[in-house]
């Protein structure tokens, strides 16, 4: 399958993704509807699903495999990871890729997809009702996922994103009846999206600065370490995008990060790249413009 075979063309400005917007709306509905369901077993299915798309999913695989290319993978555990990630219901992975390329490379800058400087409501979830930021024509697409591009299963997990979500509510429900499939998708996904959201809205609107990079990104503690499995330690991240572990000091809890070194220590992951504090000079100089060659196809060296 070709990447052609997305059929995307580019979105007004202004146009309303109606199929995002409808889906938003029920998810939202589908959790508060949940809280009639609640049972403990419920609960604890939703928080492992939240860690297997949230950390596994988004973190560990869209964002610091794919994206970035922190570190390499076997196939296999790159598809695993891309799998757990379209359980979060954001989107298939070369959208998602190119989505946040694009922000790496335009920063809280003319062209980001999702600044605060656009809207807080923006940056937060405005960005996916409308238009074209998370639905770049084919062109744009190409431009900035070439590697993806390539890619058979990535073409064609980003197509049929949603077939693995489906899946698993069926399972739920199997097993667990309603309250498995309100708490484990409904809820456990709409916790999720919001979370992954903070990381645009609230991480380069509050916080802290360890570095003095060129864009709003800061290192917020209860987002990082909390909320999105250590992906809001965002100023780190700005200033090291390849550094496979973001949070760099010790109060720091990344458990991507911790996720990324159990597979190094399986034999799992190679040339894992990672920023040291201890090595890094005393005062940073501003980072420069990243490209999306740089995103693409940088090779780390392994520690």
């Amino acid at each position: 399958m070709e990447l052609e075979a997305l059929h995307r063309k580019p979105a007004a400005a202004n146009e309303i993704n109606w199929v995002t917007t409808i889906f938003m709306v029920l998810f939202h509905i589908g959790a508060i509807a949940a809280l009639f369901f609640f049972t403990w077993k419920a609960l604890f299915v939703a928080a492992f699903l939240w860690w297997v798309s949230g950390s596994l999913g988004i973190g560990m695989g869209y964002h610091r495999l794919l994206t970035h290319r922190g570190y390499k993978t076997p196939k296999w555990v790159e598809y695993f990871l891309t799998v757990c990630a379209t359980l979060a219901l954001e989107g298939g992975p070369i959208f998602w890729v190119a989505t946040h390329r694009i922000h790496h490379q335009f920063s809280d800058e003319e062209g980001d997809p999702h600044s605060p400087r656009d809207g807080k409501w923006w940056a937060h979830m405005g960005w996916i009702l409308t238009g074209k930021s998370m639905h770049h024509d084919t062109t744009t697409l190409a431009r900035y996922v070439p590697d993806l591009a390539k890619d058979k299963f990535h073409v064609w997990i980003t197509k049929y994103h949603y077939v693995p979500m489906i899946v698993l509510g069926l399972v739920l429900l199997a097993v667990g009846g309603l309250p498995f499939l309100m708490w484990g998708i409904f809820v456990r996904t709409t916790v999720g999206l919001h979370a992954t959201w903070m990381v645009n809205s609230i991480t380069h609107t509050w916080g802290s600065r360890r570095f003095d990079t060129r864009d709003l990104s800061t290192n917020n503690w209860w987002v990082g370490a909390l909320l999105t499995f250590g992906e809001g330690f965002h100023n780190n991240h700005h200033a090291h995008p390849v550094s496979a572990r973001h949070g760099i000091a010790w109060y720091e809890i990344d458990i991507n990060w911790y996720g990324i070194w159990a597979l190094k220590k399986l034999g799992l992951a190679r040339h894992v790249y990672r920023v040291r504090l201890s090595k890094l000079p005393a005062t940073p100089a501003v980072i420069k413009p990243i490209t999306t060659l740089n995103l693409a196809t940088t090779t780390s060296a392994g520690d």
